[in-house]
């Protein structure tokens, strides 16, 4: 498959997560040693590393769903990097009573345009920070003010 722009790239990899699909993952890597993956609570996963995590990742058959808000994109040339938010999308049935939505993710994903097009070299995700004290979490829904 040939991906046009870094969007094309980025929306088959949210796609591929979506469906848990590990063969339509691997179509969005480029092929090199230097790719590499680092997802919050799992090691570096580095070249040929990166298939199989996410095989494994995909093993159970289930695939992951988040909203996705871009934040920055920066494209210059022969390389695109985008920061984005993931926030997980969990079901009312699937949530503990009474429990909030986890928090989102920053996630930074790395495109090189090449002669087969666009692929993706780098994708991390890390949580995002606390609110600074005093702000209200967006997760934790309205604060009464006294």
């Amino acid at each position: 498959m040939r991906f046009e722009t870094p969007q094309d790239v980025e929306d088959a990899y949210y796609d591929a997560l979506e469906a848990g699909d590990a063969e339509a993952m691997a179509s969005v890597w480029a092929d090199s040693d230097s790719i590499f993956c680092l997802l919050p609570m799992t090691p570096l996963a580095v070249g040929e590393q990166v298939g199989r995590l996410w095989r494994i990742l995909f093993e159970s058959g289930q695939g992951f769903d988040l909203q996705v808000r871009h934040l920055l994109w920066i494209e210059q040339g022969e390389l695109a990097v985008h920061l984005v938010e993931e926030r997980p999308q969990i079901q009312p049935d699937q949530r503990p009573p009474g429990a909030s939505l986890p928090p989102p993710l920053y996630a930074t994903h790395v495109f090189r345009r090449g002669a087969d097009g666009w692929r993706l070299l780098v994708y991390q995700s890390s949580p995002t920070p606390p609110p600074p004290p005093g702000v209200p979490s967006a997760s934790a829904g309205p604060t009464a003010l006294a």
